[in-house]
């Protein structure tokens, strides 16, 4: 489950820390179904009119949820998500970067073939007009207005800025998916094209991507045999070989994840490669027919 709809419920681990609280009642104001948190220190209170649980195991067999959101810090990212996947969360969203390599592979080893991982390292997820996980500002009606684009991206500025700039256009996203930017991630660029080519509301979807590894090249191969139109974005295309820039994984190394590669198989598979994130509403005109 890689769209969160507004049904689906939504538990918040770290529920009682400054960016936890912040961000749970802006979710909750938006209209994510939030149904408890996690604090063992404050297990049996209530926090943003929600009870709050020792655990998530606790948490799913008191009231049940589909959703982990972990505003967790990197050294505790670790258990808390282990929890959750003990608790049969269906989608664990994993905003924290900086976790240590070793603990983010371990999380991944345990991740059942039921639970998908968004992230690490990334600012969440919108269903525009359903609800929202994470740091987005889906309240914002300039940057997020319901239509049919959906939207990958692994960084969220960029990935909040091509939002911005399909509104301005006069299009609307039918859902942001922030994979992440970190070298080893849940959600792939590629699952999260199939998740959008598959939803019924979404007609084009826009991909924010960058340099450095392989995940935008395997999307290219799925691109290639849909019937919606893809548009992506590649940021980097001036960053000097072997230089990390921003995300983590955003390094290049030898021929592999370089701005040219993946150009060359978007293109390749009918996918429009944007010069800059400002083209994308003339690009969208001339995709849709609109």
């Amino acid at each position: 489950m890689i769209i969160v709809r507004r049904q689906h419920r939504v538990l918040i681990q770290g529920i009682t820390g400054k960016q936890g609280t912040f961000w749970t009642e802006r979710m909750q104001e938006y209209g994510t179904n939030v149904v408890g948190g996690v604090n063992p220190k404050k297990a049996g209170t209530t926090h943003c009119g929600v009870p709050v649980y020792a655990s998530a195991v606790e948490a799913m067999k008191e009231t049940s949820f589909d959703v982990s959101v972990l505003f967790i810090p990197p050294l505790g990212v670790k258990d808390a998500a282990l929890d959750a996947i003990e608790a049969g969360a269906r989608n664990i969203c994993i905003l924290t970067e900086y976790i240590p390599v070793q603990d983010v592979m371990y999380i991944m080893a345990a991740q059942g073939a039921e639970t998908d991982i968004t992230g690490p390292n990334t600012a969440g997820s919108v269903t525009v007009g359903e609800g929202f996980m994470g740091f987005m500002p889906a309240f914002n009606e300039r940057i997020f207005n319901h239509g049919t684009v959906g939207v990958i991206s692994r960084s969220g500025s960029l990935g909040t800025l091509m939002c911005q700039n399909i509104v301005s256009a006069g299009f609307g996203q039918s859902a942001f998916l922030g994979i992440g930017g970190d070298p080893i991630i849940g959600t792939t660029t590629r699952e999260a094209l199939e998740a959008l080519d598959n939803d019924e509301g979404t007609e084009a979807v826009v991909i924010v991507g960058e340099i450095g590894g392989a995940m935008e090249e395997e999307a290219a191969e799925y691109a290639a045999g849909m019937d919606k139109p893809v548009i992506a974005f590649i940021a980097g295309g001036a960053a000097p070989v072997g230089k990390k820039m921003g995300h983590a994984g955003a390094i290049v190394v030898g021929n592999r994840g370089t701005y040219e590669s993946k150009q060359k198989a978007l293109q390749a598979a009918g996918v429009t490669v944007l010069a800059t994130p400002s083209d994308v509403g003339g690009a969208l005109k001339e995709r849709l027919g609109s």
